[in-house]
């Protein structure tokens, strides 16, 4: 099969690679319908992240059931299925209590950019569609494996409420995918921080109320003076950086909530500035798999099409320029079809 592979920063590369087998009873092998490139590929991709030997990459994915393991009974061979980044057996006490994304016996994804993929812990991690969707509704379906239910959790993590006041901090795939959240989420006003003019618009047309064009303290001030000089009730950290944490913990007011859903990089949160701004701040991988089956029939019923945030759509040869127009902006999010 061809299967992308990172070979060092800049370097992308579809190669021949050997078709996934099942190694356990409770995996599945997919034969992908769509994958994509993700925002924190970029972090190897830029050198931001060590990239070590050679490696494959991709996390996100839908496809159709090829092979089950022994133990896999949810899901059968000719279903088109949508699984999460982290997989899940959806059994032990985190996975019980919501927490699939750190089940104790998850495995993240890395090999999803390609034309097959061995799926652990299928049984508790793919949920199946009740038929093969349109073609039309594939990249929504795609970024629910994701940057959807990333969205989702940030919202919930910022603790979105009915008439509140959020602010979305990044205007990548997943803060898009936060301003859906948080509408869904009942916010009466969305302030999505973005300097990109297609990007300020889809973050409008998925509900919006305003965009913050300036960063870092301008930033912030320019929120209090949008909130009466107060910060918002929640902050969406989509980013990871060290400006965008602290641009979310400025924005927010006291008693507010950021959550933190960018990977964190060089990130350092002064204690005694958290403790008496009164911020709550939750984050962390996203359980995905937690708000699978809801996202997937907001999806299928039309209330919500995350798909927009793809951009650009690929076939897997051309892999390397869905890297290359992400690292320079040029494009939200890269679908691939192998």
């Amino acid at each position: 099969m061809r299967a992308t592979v990172i070979h060092a920063p800049g370097d992308i590369r579809v190669e021949d690679a050997p078709e996934p087998k099942i190694l356990k009873p409770t995996d599945a092998i997919i034969r992908t319908v769509a994958t994509c490139v993700c925002g924190s590929d970029l972090w190897p991709y830029r050198g931001l992240e060590p990239v070590g030997d050679p490696h494959p990459m991709g996390h996100e994915y839908v496809g159709i059931v090829e092979e089950v393991g022994s133990e896999v009974s949810n899901v059968k061979p000719g279903q088109f299925v949508v699984g999460s980044f982290a997989t899940s057996d959806n059994t032990c006490a985190n996975c019980q209590k919501g927490w699939q994304s750190s089940c104790l016996n998850r495995e993240f994804m890395g090999t999803c950019q390609a034309e097959y993929v061995r799926i652990p812990n299928a049984h508790g991690t793919l949920v199946a569609t009740d038929e093969h969707p349109s073609d039309e509704l594939v990249p929504s379906l795609l970024a629910v494996s994701d940057v959807m239910g990333t969205g989702w959790w940030a919202a919930l993590a910022a603790e979105v409420k009915p008439g509140s006041t959020a602010v979305v901090v990044g205007d990548g795939a997943v803060g898009l995918c936060g301003v859906i959240a948080a509408k869904e989420r009942g916010a009466e006003r969305i302030i999505a921080m973005s300097r990109h003019e297609s990007r300020q618009k889809l973050a409008l047309e998925f509900g919006a109320t305003d965009i913050v064009s300036e960063r870092g303290e301008d930033g912030v001030a320019r929120i209090k003076d949008l909130t009466k000089g107060i910060g918002a009730d929640s902050v969406l950290e989509c980013v990871g950086t060290a400006e965008s944490m602290r641009q979310a913990l400025h924005a927010a007011r006291p008693g507010g909530n950021v959550g933190f859903v960018g990977i964190p990089h060089e990130v350092a949160v002064d204690g005694l500035e958290l403790f008496f701004s009164q911020v709550g701040l939750r984050g962390g991988p996203a359980p995905v798999r937690r708000y699978m089956p809801e996202l997937i029939d907001l999806v299928l019923s039309g209330h919500i099409d995350p798909g927009k945030v793809f951009d650009l759509t690929l076939p897997l040869e051309q892999v390397a320029e869905g890297y290359k127009a992400m690292d320079e902006r040029r494009a939200i999010k890269a679908l691939l079809t192998p």
